[in-house]
């Protein structure tokens, strides 16, 4: 009994945080895989407008609203509302699928030799089940000791800072949705580089001499080093939308630089 008991204590509990933002027509399908491994699910909302809050608290989510203060603070906030220590992170637009939910229920019964494990996030099109052929991915740490590690204080950098830990591996995909039309890509883009321009700062003649090559190296980099070219015409034109978003960050962080020196 003694043994078991001691068991218990050091077996870890997971707190799955998600932060969202009118996210009603997508996040049910997070949170019910998320649900499945975790013990208990945290949604840290900036002010839904759509019913996000009260689909999240009826799936059993527990609701804190707390106005946006950009990427990396939203979700270090969200840690410190989770009870447990182990933080299992995901975007309201991912899904896990059941090979890494299995490997995750399996990590459970065990006692963790790591304090952090990363997996891969793979891109979804949007109205389709599964990734194209050869689909792009990042693979971040999303599943963290808070105690060891904690995501970066940045306005858009949102990713754990593993301060030289050894990191562990998942082999199991998650699901990435991460836009619902070419036009909402464009929408987010625009709002993510305006971020960078408040964080980024470079030398401004760098910046002048990237300026024309911008858009045709970030067109070949998604295209064909990030495989959208398999998307077809619709990968073809993400691809585009990409490239044309991040490539205006430039003309953002000049003019901001350019400010600072008024």
């Amino acid at each position: 009994m003694l043994l078991v008991a001691t068991m218990q204590i050091f077996l870890p509990a997971i707190s799955c945080t998600i932060i969202a933002f009118n996210e009603a027509d997508r996040i049910a399908q997070t949170l019910s895989a998320a649900g499945k491994v975790c013990d208990e699910i945290v949604v840290v909302d900036s002010g839904s407008t759509d019913g996000t809050q009260t689909i999240c608290e009826s799936l059993g989510a527990r609701v804190v609203h707390n106005d946006w203060p950009g990427y990396g603070p939203q979700k270090r906030f969200a840690e410190d509302q989770a009870a447990h220590d182990w933080i299992l992170n995901l975007d309201a637009d991912e899904v896990p699928t059941q090979e890494l939910l299995d490997e995750i229920a399996t990590w459970k019964r065990t006692v963790p030799q790591l304090s952090g494990y990363r997996f891969r996030q793979t891109t979804v099109y949007p109205g389709r089940a599964k990734p194209r052929p050869f689909a792009d991915h990042h693979t971040y740490v999303r599943l963290y000791d808070r105690r060891v590690m904690r995501f970066r204080n940045s306005l858009v950098h949102d990713v754990v800072d593993s301060d030289g830990h050894e990191i562990g591996r998942f082999e199991g995909d998650c699901l990435h949705w991460s836009w619902r039309s070419l036009d909402h890509l464009a929408r987010k883009l625009d709002g993510y580089t305006t971020l960078q321009a408040k964080e980024i700062r470079r030398p401004a003649w760098k910046l002048w001499l990237r300026r024309p090559i911008e858009y045709p190296v970030l067109l070949f980099r998604y295209a064909l080093l990030k495989r959208h070219i398999t998307g077809g015409l619709y990968g073809i034109r993400a691809a585009h939308t990409i490239a044309k978003g991040r490539a205006a960050r430039i003309p953002k962080i000049l003019a901001a630089q350019a400010n600072e020196r008024v």
